[in-house]
């Protein structure tokens, strides 16, 4: 059965993902911008989740729960503040004002829909991987200056690990996704210098991953290198991708290979 959840949010970047993830799971999403109204819509829609921020033009988040929980019909309804606030206090104060929950800004895409999963029915809730997060840089390592951000998009945990621990000490700043879904909410927040991706994913494939790219027009100057296990898809790359400039490269990598490739495609140039 698929949940019908109400948004409420001033910032239409917050909005769009939040939408984007929720929708992408299975999800019905309503949105409201602002608090005026946000009641009476409720009362209209009845949805079976509501998440709401709390620093709302006009009528904030705070006076917008207390209204909610003070009305039977629509107490019953769960309730998520959504805050850039980590001070104790403020989340005392969000429960005291009749939240039944609490998410942390800047939300994380990887964990989002899984933070949610509790507030929903149990015929309501979809299977949330989450995506692996980066590893801290140890005490004992001086930390390497950033050179670029590459993407990294593969369903394998081990070959997401594998890339990380090449490419991090090498001086580039990582984020990571499973699949393609998730790779095209993360490259919008994280804008990467270069995308390296596999090919074979369940569900859309790399080639499917560069396409979408290169038909927007802002992601659409992103290079990407592909990666696969088997020759068969170089044969099909041109025609799969519509595009040359997508560079393939087959597993296993050399690393150093690619550490060049990577130079190139993100300075233009072939590391010294």
């Amino acid at each position: 059965m698929r949940a019908r959840i109400l948004v409420i949010e001033d910032n239409p970047t917050n909005m769009d993902l939040m939408t984007f993830l929720l929708k992408s799971f299975g999800h019905d999403v309503l949105t409201h911008e602002g608090g005026r109204d946000a009641v009476e819509l409720v009362r209209n829609e009845q949805p079976d989740l509501i998440i709401c921020d709390i620093e709302l033009p006009g009528v904030d988040g705070y006076q917008i729960a207390r209204q909610l929980k003070a009305e039977g019909a629509l107490a019953r309804i769960p309730l998520i503040a959504v805050t850039a606030s980590a001070m104790a206090a403020d989340r005392a104060n969000v429960f005291a004002a009749g939240f039944d929950g609490y998410i942390p800004k800047p939300i994380e895409p990887s964990r989002f829909v899984a933070q949610i999963q509790d507030f929903l029915r149990p015929e309501q809730r979809r299977e949330c991987p989450d995506l692996p997060a980066a590893e801290p840089y140890s005490d004992s390592v001086e930390p390497v200056a950033i050179r670029g951000k590459v993407l990294v998009v593969d369903d394998s945990l081990v070959n997401l690990s594998l890339m990380r621990t090449l490419l991090v000490p090498s001086g580039y700043e990582i984020q990571t996704a499973q699949d393609v879904n998730q790779a095209l909410v993360v490259v919008r927040q994280f804008m990467p210098d270069l995308i390296v991706t596999d090919v074979r994913m369940p569900g859309l494939s790399g080639y499917d991953l560069a396409r979408i790219l290169r038909e927007d027009p802002e992601l659409c100057s992103i290079p990407c290198i592909l990666i696969s296990s088997t020759g068969v898809d170089l044969d099909v790359r041109y025609s799969a991708v519509g595009l040359a400039s997508e560079l393939f490269i087959l597993r296993p990598i050399e690393p150093q290979q690619l550490l060049v490739e990577i130079e190139r495609r993100i300075f233009g140039r072939t590391p010294q």
